[in-house]
């Protein structure tokens, strides 16, 4: 179960997300967290299944806002 929902994050990535897929406006991110909020719950799902990996990917789009400072935000 990881797989495919790790493949249909990384098929989001690269085809569908306005920040890195083909149709985003300008070269790189423009995401204020590094890792962007895909990659990030990509990797938790990853690393800590499915459940968990995408609990702390929701709790990272929810801090997301236009406001936010840029920082670096690594998986716990």
């Amino acid at each position: 179960m990881r797989k495919i929902i790790a493949s249909a994050i990384t098929f989001y990535q690269k085809f569908i997300s306005l920040d890195t897929g083909i149709f985003s406006y300008k070269k790189g991110t423009t995401c204020v967290f590094y890792p962007t909020c895909s990659e990030y719950t990509k990797q938790g799902v990853i690393k800590y299944g499915v459940i968990k990996g995408s609990f702390l990917g929701f709790k990272r789009i929810i801090r997301c806002h236009p406001w936010q400072k840029e920082h670096i935000d690594p998986l716990p």
